[in-house]
């Protein structure tokens, strides 16, 4: 019988992670399973056992359960401690369950692997202080920004996040602050207007020229936020799709010891969508 690996969220029949791991498996040969598991707030933690006591190998943990995974955890990994949230189970031959994050290097891989950016020494500008935002900053301290800008409309949440980007020199400042900036490299938008459509009120000029954006949200059409920044003039316009294969891989990875090829699976799903 194949291993079993599921997604766990809620809502959850949207989940791309079935498809993503689906052709990981094809791919590499691998003989896994690989479904979905809803949950509520109060069954959450038994669905998990549950699940492994069944004898799964394995989960993806999406919204709402980062922070809940992160409790369960047993053991956790320097990058889950520093997000502070989990989102991928591996359950160790001693039963225990070990909880990782692997959002942060999946984002990274995309902008630095599959969009050849350079972030080292350059100005990064960052929307939003939510736990999206929290899961990707240790990777992008590690490429030694010039500098690192959280954004968010309440700006004590965006400062609750400074002491997890030590080692580079970090700021925090209100959206209407913006405008007294000068202009970044790259700007991730973080928040979560890119999933119903809107986007921060942004000043022309922020980006500077040659500059590239990140929406971390993906669709079939581009965000309200990708579209601001073609107008101004954007070199590099990136979805989360990308990331998300590419966080799906190192889940993959440390499940299965095996690290797939993502740009075939990024274009499968980029055709799905379409």
């Amino acid at each position: 019988m194949p291993d079993q690996y599921a997604v766990i969220g809620n809502p959850i029949a949207h989940s791309r992670s079935p498809f993503i791991h689906a052709r990981f498996a094809e791919q590499t040969g691998e003989a896994l399973e690989y479904g979905r598991l809803e949950a509520t707030e109060n069954t959450f933690a038994d669905t998990v056992r549950g699940f492994f006591e069944d004898g799964g190998r394995g989960l993806n943990v999406t919204v709402p359960f980062k922070q809940d995974a992160w409790r369960l955890a047993d053991l956790r990994t320097a990058r889950a401690e520093h997000a502070g949230a989990v989102n991928t189970l591996i359950r160790h031959e001693d039963g225990r369950l070990e909880g990782d994050n692997t959002d942060g290097v999946g984002l990274l891989r995309d902008l630095t692997v599959n969009h050849d950016l350079i972030l080292r020494g350059h100005r990064i500008l960052i929307l939003g202080a939510g736990g999206a935002v929290r899961g990707i900053l240790m990777p992008l301290v590690e490429q030694v920004p010039l500098e690192l800008v959280i954004a968010n409309r309440t700006v004590s949440k965006a400062e609750g996040l400074l002491p997890l980007c030590h080692g580079v020199t970090r700021h925090a400042l209100s959206f209407p602050d913006l405008a007294a900036e000068h202009p970044f490299d790259l700007i991730i938008n973080g928040t979560s207007a890119g999933l119903d459509g809107g986007m921060p009120p942004l000043p022309d000029g922020l980006l500077a020229d040659g500059g590239a954006v990140q929406e971390m949200a993906y669709g079939a059409e581009r965000s309200a936020f990708q579209h601001w920044a073609a107008e101004q003039g954007a070199t590099t316009i990136i979805d989360g799709l990308g990331m998300l294969v590419e966080q799906a891989a190192e889940s993959f990875f440390l499940w299965r010891g095996v690290r797939p090829r993502t740009a075939p699976v990024i274009t499968a799903l980029r055709a799905e969508l379409g």
